[in-house]
């Protein structure tokens, strides 16, 4: 202590007894003067206002310790009149930055005059007291606040000899006791008259003793007198001196699960039995491709085991390309969520363990389950069934050529009647020529040299016909092209209407905006075309309309032909496309009939519709053609 202070300290405080006093005391205490400079404080008040190594003796409170100076100032002023001034729990920060809880009071000490001559200070820290008995508070209410919402289970302590002394709401709900009617009772209510006269209460209790823990399954009886299947768990509680010892049980009423278990458990052996009984390959796979099912069926169609598919990518199961392309396509689908073969059928390759690449079909069925997406593949083995079907579609063809053998007589005379137009149109064509050249009209020549043209494609057509003709007689096959329906149609009406003008006839042909194209002969469906149109000239004969039509009716393309004619008689209708039937003097009856024969071949339809305001209308429809090419695959 500095001289000139120790003038200023009660002169009955020595110096040891006040060192002494100030260094045992729990608390830390500060001596100042009336003008609150430090005179003495002691090492506590040092450590906790982190003023150590420092020597404050002289130096102002208002200078050192950061505090409200209004506050301290009104503090100051209240004790220089002989005030004590004290707070119960005051929040304070210090120099760090930690936060601590202050009791403190200020009080007055007076000189040998009487008078006030200084201020001394008293503080207690009892932040640590404090946080324990929060942390004690916090825990109490967590366990207060799990014990009642624990509502699914049934949670009570029991005192050492087995009796309730704790009952949550969870054990109201599934006992029926109130908690009031629990408290006091004994656990072995709760089991059945039988197990209390075997003594299993007191058992299963002496068990937890001994073992710390004891845990079972077993019937439990309600307040009603109901049953119910408990899972239990039964807990030694020690004694520690200050707390009694028991036992603390937690009750599951598993009646709806174990219900359950069981259900799910015959479901299964349903489900495996099924599994290892159906006929279909069944391959489980998730949404990364890997194989987490591998059905009996899918082992003797593959030749892979159980061991060697499960777990592996379900790619190993396809040939090149298609092994790479696998995963991309299951990426795409969780990128974008739309399905491609889920739902449908689809045909593909598969490649057994041996390498051998063989057909199968391929349903896809999508489930979620276990938090996960799943798919199911269903595969069945074509191989079989498209040998079988190719050898009956080859069976079908050679009966097909045999059918068309026997009737190569009639077909002899469809031939002369399909030929007979273009080879008059020759005939007319080179005796109009020879006319001219006697005459020696040289202004004529070069209409002479256009009728030879026309002359010679009417040869190569007659001839194509010929071929075409002879190949469908030898093996039923036609050459197909795609075709655009609307010049097929322009064509044909350009070639069948060369003489209509001469006879006053008008013609017009409709088309729709962008009619699908068609995969057809064109030779046969281009010739089906000019014998109707011909056929409606010579039914008109003189003057009138012959309107032609293309169309899109639904997935086929509509051709039409309608002219104001006479029309068909009623009795002539039903014998339209009969072979041999007809009412022209010179004609066969084999048009129509070779007409219907063409279309038909080519997947369409050809019938007679009648026309209110007069004169025949007939139609004919080819598939349109759906992008596939032209072998079909």
């Amino acid at each position: 202590m500095r001289a000139d202070l120790k003038e200023t300290a009660p002169s009955f405080f020595p110096e040891e007894l006040v060192g002494l006093m100030l260094g045992q005391v729990p608390a830390s205490f500060a001596l100042f003067d009336a003008d609150l400079n430090y005179i003495r404080c002691s090492d506590r008040w040092l450590i906790e206002n982190q003023l150590e190594g420092r020597d404050p003796a002289g130096h102002s409170l208002y200078e050192i310790c950061p505090v409200d100076a209004e506050a301290l100032r009104s503090c100051h002023q209240a004790v220089l009149k002989g005030e004590t001034v004290s707070s119960e729990l005051e929040r304070c920060r210090r120099r760090d930055g930690r936060i601590d809880w202050l009791r403190w009071s200020m009080a007055p000490w007076h000189g040998s005059d009487g008078q006030v001559a200084g201020i001394l200070i008293t503080n207690e820290v009892p932040t640590a007291s404090l946080e324990d008995q929060l942390r004690t508070h916090l825990l109490d209410e967590e366990l207060s606040l799990f014990i009642d919402i624990a509502d699914q289970f049934a949670l009570c302590m029991l005192d050492d000899s087995g009796h309730v002394t704790i009952w949550n709401a969870g054990a109201e709900r599934m006992f029926g006791w109130s908690e009031a009617e629990a408290l006091g009772m004994p656990l072995s209510r709760t089991f059945e008259a039988g197990e209390r006269d075997r003594q299993v209460p007191q058992r299963q209790l002496d068990l937890a003793r001994s073992n710390g823990t004891f845990r079972d399954r077993g019937w439990r009886v309600r307040k009603d007198g109901s049953v119910f299947l408990a899972d239990i768990t039964i807990s030694l509680i020690e004694r520690d001196g200050a707390l009694p010892g028991g036992f603390g049980q937690i009750v599951r009423d598993i009646t709806v699960e174990d219900t359950q278990s069981r259900s799910l458990e015959a479901s299964s052996v349903l489900l495996n039995s099924i599994l290892e009984t159906v006929p279909d390959a069944l391959i489980v796979i998730d949404e990364r491709g890997i194989i987490l099912s591998f059905s009996k069926a899918a082992e003797e169609l593959f030749g892979y085991g159980p061991d060697e598919a499960v777990g592996q990518n379900v790619s190993m199961l396809m040939p090149m390309p298609e092994r790479k392309e696998h995963d991309g396509y299951l990426a795409r689908y969780r990128q974008t969520g739309v399905p491609h073969i889920i739902g449908s059928h689809r045909r593909l390759m598969g490649q057994r363990k041996d390498g051998a690449i063989f057909p199968l079909e391929l349903r896809v069925g999508e489930a979620f389950g276990g938090g996960r997406r799943l798919f199911a593949g269903f595969l069945h083995d074509l191989s079989t069934s498209e040998a079988t079907e190719a050898r009956l579609h080859e069976t079908r063809r050679e009966l097909a050529q045999m059918a068309r053998l026997s009737e190569m007589g009639t077909l002899a005379t469809a031939i002369a009647h399909d030929l007979n137009q273009p080879l008059m149109a020759i005939g007319n064509i080179v005796q109009t020529c020879a006319q001219t050249i006697r005459d020696g009209d040289a202004a004529a020549l070069a209409h002479m040299a256009d009728a030879l043209d026309e002359a010679g494609a009417e040869a190569m057509r007659a001839g194509e016909m010929i071929k075409r003709l002879r190949r469908f007689l030898s093996r039923g096959e036609l050459e197909r092209t795609e075709e655009d329906p609307a010049a097929i149609a322009r064509e044909a009406c350009e070639l069948a209407t060369r003489d209509a003008t001469y006879r006053g006839i008008e013609w017009s042909l409709y088309l729709d905006d962008n009619p699908a194209r068609i995969l057809i002969d064109r030779v046969q469906i281009q010739q089906v075309l000019i014998n109707l149109v011909r056929n409606a000239i010579e039914a008109i004969d003189h003057g009138g309309h012959i309107a032609v039509a293309v169309t899109r009716d639904g997935h086929d393309i509509c051709f039409s032909v309608t002219d104001d004619g006479p029309g068909i008689a009623p009795d002539r209708e039903d014998k339209l496309f009969t072979p041999f039937s007809t009412t022209k003097q010179t004609g066969m009856g084999l048009g129509l009939a070779i007409c219907r024969t063409v279309v038909e071949s080519h997947g369409g339809s050809m019938w007679h519709q009648r026309v209110a305001s007069g004169g025949a209308s007939f139609l004919f429809t080819i598939p349109a053609h759906d992008g596939e090419s032209v072998d079909g695959t």
